[in-house]
């Protein structure tokens, strides 16, 4: 008798077991083609549901707003109720609708991309990008990641994504197989990153991607724009065609077409931070952003509307009171002398102005004088000047302990061509220290203490140079 209950146990399980599988057999995330199909089966436990919403990338919504017949969810991310059988539910969303870049040239913008002066597989930085596949395979999620989908290549035991966003490693990014493809979601900020996919330890670009750039070494890497912006004009809905220009693009007049979008006109892009003058070409007539109150006049006397992107940087020159006029002038103007005018304040000048993340050298100049800023103890040289050194969002403290009787510690590397002059470092507590802003990739450096080079003590990655002297490694991710 016993016997027989565990026998019958047994096959209780074994039925539990099956229908368990069977559901989870029944949802599922495919790649068929130029389309992702999303399957869900309402007799699977809720768990299971939220597991497959949150693998299709769907976020804020829960396996309960099914049973209540409730898609809005979904159809917000851009998915399409394409069948519902009893409790077998499917969704798709076109791969081709993702691409919210159409252009009447397709090969314009590839044919016009520069190729970037970056170190081999890491672009400089670009003011603008806008994507072009041929179906979208890399596209932003609602949870702000992006996903990476390569259809096909079913038969592949491993297929890796890397890229500058991975310092091009063969380990990491390894994609989960699916049916129909390879997916891989990654966690990216905006801006431009070259990437590849290795199948079978075999390096290929991506074969959706019409972007492609030279790393400056002889290879080929595909290239994807991490959208930050979206550019907007209301009305206009009897034009025939909208174009959005500036001086980030030279003013091209037929290379960023603007889409319509219910009672006007929209295109996502890639915005670098900075500062940015444009205006819309309306069936050919210039027009400025009526949601912009900021104008700019050229040259010519014509009015554009100016876009700041980044972060306010306050800079403040104290005492001076007797100046007529204190500009401000460093590299992210271009030195331009008379651009930057400083306000009069109690206790002397100052100015609030938009910078985008990054390092830079600057000078104050009242009535004609050029000077440092007395208040920064970081100096920087450039063409043998002497300059103030702000970082502006930096992501790393360069830190040297010790070596408190030092009058001056400085910092020379990679990023400054080994210029003797180097950083100027300042003390606090019992270390020398020295903030920067670094976009991904390697960099080389060393401390420089009573005029002599020296590894850093506190980083256990270095490598040897021409002099056997070696220097220190740094890998920003």
């Amino acid at each position: 008798m016993r016997q027989r209950v565990y026998m019958v146990s047994i096959f209780v399980l074994l039925l539990s077991g099956i229908k368990t599988a069977m559901a989870q057999r029944q949802n599922s995330l495919l790649i068929a083609r130029d389309h992702l199909i999303l399957q869900i089966d309402l007799k699977s436990p809720r768990k299971v549901i939220d597991s497959i919403l949150k693998v299709a990338g769907v976020t804020g919504r829960s396996a309960e707003k099914f049973f209540d017949n409730d898609y809005k969810g979904l159809e917000e991310d851009g998915w399409n109720l394409a069948t519902k059988d009893e409790n077998l539910i499917r969704f798709d969303r076109s791969l081709s609708d993702l691409n919210d870049n159409p252009q009447s040239a397709p090969f314009e913008i590839t044919t016009r991309l520069p190729e970037f002066a970056g170190a081999p597989g890491y672009p400089e930085e670009v003011k603008y990008g806008v994507n072009k596949f041929s179906q979208v395979t890399v596209f932003g999620l609602s949870s702000g990641l992006t996903r990476f989908i390569l259809p096909g290549n079913t038969r592949a035991k491993r297929v890796i994504l890397s890229g500058n966003f991975n310092n091009w490693s063969t380990l990491k990014g390894a994609m989960k197989k699916t049916d129909g493809g390879w997916i891989l979601d990654v966690k990216l900020a905006a801006g431009a990153y070259e990437y590849k996919y290795i199948i079978n330890g075999h390096w290929t670009t991506d074969p959706n991607n019409l972007l492609q750039v030279g790393d400056g070494v002889g290879n080929t890497n595909s290239l994807f724009f991490k959208y930050n912006y979206t550019i907007k004009l209301p009305g206009y809905a009897s034009a025939r065609k909208v174009v959005f220009a500036g001086d980030f693009n030279k003013w091209k007049t037929n290379e960023i077409a603007l889409e319509k979008k219910g009672n006007g006109w929209e295109k996502q892009l890639y915005l670098s931070e900075g500062k940015h003058v444009y205006h819309f070409l309306v069936d050919g007539r210039w027009v400025t952003d009526p949601g912009n109150p900021v104008k700019l006049k050229d040259g010519e006397g014509n009015l554009n509307s100016v876009l700041n992107l980044g972060s306010d940087v306050t800079f403040k020159l104290a005492g001076y009171g007797n100046a007529k006029k204190v500009f401000l002038a460093g590299t992210f103007n271009k030195w331009r002398r008379e651009e930057l005018s400083l306000v009069k304040t109690i206790d002397g000048w100052a100015l609030t102005t938009t910078l985008a993340a990054g390092n830079y050298n600057y000078k104050f100049i009242v009535d004609g004088d050029w000077i440092t800023d007395p208040a920064n103890p970081h100096f920087a040289t450039e063409g043998g000047k002497r300059n103030s050194f702000i970082a502006v969002k930096p992501n790393h403290t360069f830190r040297l302990k010790g070596y408190a009787s030092a009058k001056k510690v400085s910092m020379v590397g990679s990023f400054n061509n080994w210029d003797d002059d180097g950083y100027t470092m300042t003390r606090a507590g019992d270390e020398w220290i020295i903030n920067f802003y670094l976009k991904p990739g390697k960099y080389l450096y060393k401390f420089v203490v009573g005029g002599k080079q020296i590894i850093d003590p506190g980083n256990k990655l270095w490598e040897q140079n021409e002099y056997g002297t070696g220097n220190s490694v740094l890998w920003i991710e």
